[in-house]
């Protein structure tokens, strides 16, 4: 088969099937070609999916302290772990249909294979060789198969992978991924969650709710290592509340496997050394692009530290050639690869005003109890890059809202430029933050200085309220503190 298109799109997670979907509303002739699962990593196996199981958790968590809030439950109230998983399983189904409708919708033909680029213009789709998780999706209905293609613009949108330490890999059984940890055969008595980010807490966040001893160890000096210090170490705090143990500056130098469980050695800032056992590990220690066997050697498209090299409008060295999304770079997150995706097809369309991504405005969230969410620079960071700062702070317990929701455990920090007003960072941990944060988001993208924030009216009662009250904060003028 062959057939050509103005745009080819190589992948469709959460970057390659927006970039499809705006180039055919561009009058683009487009088409996406996928391997595994329409809808990517992140609805099939990543962001979706994990929301669902934390949802789950989130219930039993408020269904165990009932009786805080008037009422009783009569018998105990456990979690049914296969309920939990096929209702996350189901879930990431719909998403996966909703693409392929989509595709539909907008005329994106959909081309089910393994693709490689065989040189600049032309892209090669063979049968499937191997799948990197199980089960794979059925192929959709009216896909087109192996062949040639050619196209003048060519997108890869590969994504990531979890990435492995060598000598501590992940097995499927006793050492997961965030693959394996998606659906376990059983509920673990004890975990090990080597890695902190985003990924790390929020398993270690699920399986804590649902009674399992978890470990955290961490080689930096915070958890959440990329979010401001201050708020890192409150959301520790209640982490280690909830009975999680965290562990920082240590490192598992070696995993030893026994029948069922498994004995870790790890490595403190002392030199010394603490074996842990615990029946499951979880490895999260970041991600890796997708950059091998596409083709890149071939067309000499240029790499770094396991990404392609793209400019501000995603293109690479090669003309014709574009990458978006994980694939290209951090922030690894699936809404930099949806705005990716918008800039480097309007780009190609030749539409006016299209601007370069600014990575200090991509938020940042992590869903676990506590959540925390952020944008722009800590207040280290700000620091560090010359600003003269001003920084506010407001406390969950001085909130209405949050005292009648139960949830008075939290905080906002903000981060100014003194001298301009400008709004450098915002920080946030504790309920809801990671769908508050982007009104500081809207606010950093219109440049609002303090002062319109200041005149800004928040409603009441909600939490939103915090954000306005750590502005004030920030220049002396708290109301509620």
């Amino acid at each position: 088969m062959s057939e050509t298109y103005d745009v080819l799109v190589i992948g469709a997670g959460p970057g390659g099937y927006i970039a499809a979907i705006r180039a055919a509303q561009l009058g683009l002739k487009t088409a996406v070609v996928e391997r595994e699962h329409m809808a990517g990593i992140c609805s099939n196996w990543g962001c979706i999916p994990t929301k669902a199981l934390l949802r789950s958790a989130e219930v039993l968590d408020n269904t165990n302290h009932a009786k805080e809030y008037g009422l009783v439950i009569e018998g105990q109230v456990k979690a049914d772990l296969d309920a939990i998983v096929k209702r996350s399983r189901g879930i990431a189904e719909r998403m996966n249909a909703g693409v392929i409708y989509l595709m539909k919708k907008n005329k994106v033909d959909i081309i089910w294979g393994e693709a490689t680029l065989s040189k600049p213009g032309e892209v090669t789709v063979s049968e499937v060789k191997k799948k990197i998780v199980e089960p794979q999706a059925p192929t959709p209905k009216g896909a087109k198969g192996p062949g040639t293609y050619n196209a003048k613009h060519i997108i890869v949108a590969t994504g990531a992978r979890p990435r492995a330490l060598p000598g501590i890999e992940p097995d499927g059984k006793l050492i997961w991924t965030y693959f394996d940890a998606l659906k376990p055969a059983k509920l673990p008595k004890s975990l090990l969650v080597m890695g902190s980010g985003a990924i790390g807490i929020e398993f270690a966040s699920f399986y804590r709710s649902l009674g399992v001893e978890v470990t955290v160890v961490e080689v930096m000096k915070q958890v959440m290592p990329v979010e401001d210090n201050e708020i890192a170490k409150f959301a520790q705090k209640r982490l280690e509340k909830r009975g999680i143990k965290i562990m920082l500056e240590a490192k598992v130098a070696k995993v030893e496997k026994g029948g069922d469980n498994i004995t870790a050695h790890v490595e403190t800032k002392d030199g010394k050394v603490e074996k842990i056992t615990a029946d499951r590990m979880i490895s999260a220690v970041g991600v890796q692009g997708n950059i091998e066997n596409i083709g890149l050697e071939k067309l000499g498209i240029k790499t770094d530290r396991g990404c392609i090299v793209i400019d501000d409008y995603c293109k690479t060295n090669v003309e014709g050639i574009y990458a978006i999304g994980d694939v290209a770079g951090p922030p690894m997150l699936a809404h930099k690869a949806e705005h990716e995706a918008v800039i480097c097809v309007e780009k190609i369309a030749g539409e006016k005003n299209v601007h370069p991504l600014d990575r200090l405005k991509v938020p940042g969230c992590t869903y676990c109890n506590p959540q925390v969410a952020s944008v722009g620079l800590t207040e280290a960071k700000a620091k560090e890059a010359g600003h003269e700062v001003r920084v506010g702070r407001f406390s969950f317990a001085a909130n209405g809202k949050a005292v009648a929701l139960g949830e008075d455990q939290g905080m906002v920090k903000t981060v100014f430029d003194k001298n301009t007003g400008e709004l450098l960072g915002a920080h946030m941990v504790g309920a809801e933050v990671t769908e508050l944060i982007e009104g500081f988001v809207v606010a950093m993208n219109l440049e609002t200085t303090e002062e319109e924030l200041m005149h800004t009216i928040f409603p009441h009662p909600t939490l939103s309220e915090t954000m306005k009250e750590s502005v004030l904060d920030a220049y002396g003028r708290v109301l509620n503190a």
